[in-house]
């Protein structure tokens, strides 16, 4: 199958290998859940998350499930649900390495590797005790500054895989993401993507004066898996998240047993 054609799930999830650096985005912007649940299904271990900027349920599951050696976040939360209790479980526990981040230090590291650059400067962590924790974070002296000046360096992030859903794909493996651009930056910025997506567009999205500025170009997508309702129980467009399966997790998911209860469920479907 041709880079960026639509393939069936599993095949387009081998470019997800054991260790990847794999880059997700947030609740709002296209969860690939079924993919996500197919990497647990296939038995994948010792991922590094790069979540873009945050994550919830995706990162929760994944670290639940055993999949998950380091996550680079901003947050892991349930939202209105609550706390995502196997990432506080395996952050107390010390199972996981996490990289403490902020929102715009992360996209600030993508949008580096996005444009071939080394790294990025920014003046918004100046001040933040994240630089303590963060040993790769450096701070010098403004180079084009006249006096006390100083900035914070970021190193570029270049994950392995971007790995999201979008509405829609054609034949040659162009993908629409309308206005979630946080997608274009993750695709840029990585080796490759695999993309679930609602349907096919029967046409070349490119073509169109319309959709063509909301395409990523299949030069920046490895592989499409046409998955309808693929981010379910999160929210997609207009369809709203699951609330009773959401509020079922949380609760299922604060033990042990409760989330094996919950995984080997959902693992069967």
């Amino acid at each position: 199958m041709t880079a960026g054609h639509p393939t069936d799930l599993d095949a387009a999830l081998r470019l997800v290998e054991d260790g990847a650096l794999v880059a997700i985005p947030p609740d709002y912007a296209g969860v690939a859940m079924a993919a996500t649940r197919a990497l647990i299904r296939r038995g994948i271990r010792n991922l590094r998350l790069v979540c873009v900027p945050q994550s919830g349920l995706q990162a929760d599951l994944l670290i639940g499930a055993g999949v998950v050696a380091e996550i680079e976040t901003a947050a892991v939360t349930l939202g209105e649900y609550g706390l995502a209790p196997r990432f506080t479980a395996a952050i107390r526990e010390q199972r996981i390495r996490i990289k403490d981040a902020t929102c715009p230090a992360i996209h600030a590291g993508l949008q580096a590797s996005e444009k071939g650059a080394p790294f990025t400067a920014m003046r918004g962590l100046i001040g933040s005790d994240l630089i303590k924790v963060r040993p790769d974070w450096r701070v010098i002296d403004n180079p084009f500054g006249s006096g006390d000046d100083p900035v914070a360096l970021i190193p570029a992030i270049r994950p392995d895989v971007a790995l999201f859903h979008a509405p829609m794909a054609d034949r040659n493996g162009n993908v629409w993401v309308g206005k979630r651009r946080e997608l274009v930056t993750m695709a840029h910025a990585s080796a490759t993507s695999v993309v679930t997506v609602e349907r096919l567009y029967d046409g070349d999205l490119l073509a169109d004066d319309t959709l063509a500025a909301g395409t990523l170009p299949a030069l920046y997508v490895g592989r499409v898996a046409i998955v309808p309702e693929g981010t379910r129980p999160i929210r997609f467009g207009a369809r709203p998240n699951d609330g009773p399966h959401l509020a079922e997790y949380a609760e299922l998911a604060a033990t042990d047993a409760g989330f094996a209860t919950y995984l080997a469920r959902e693992l069967a479907r």
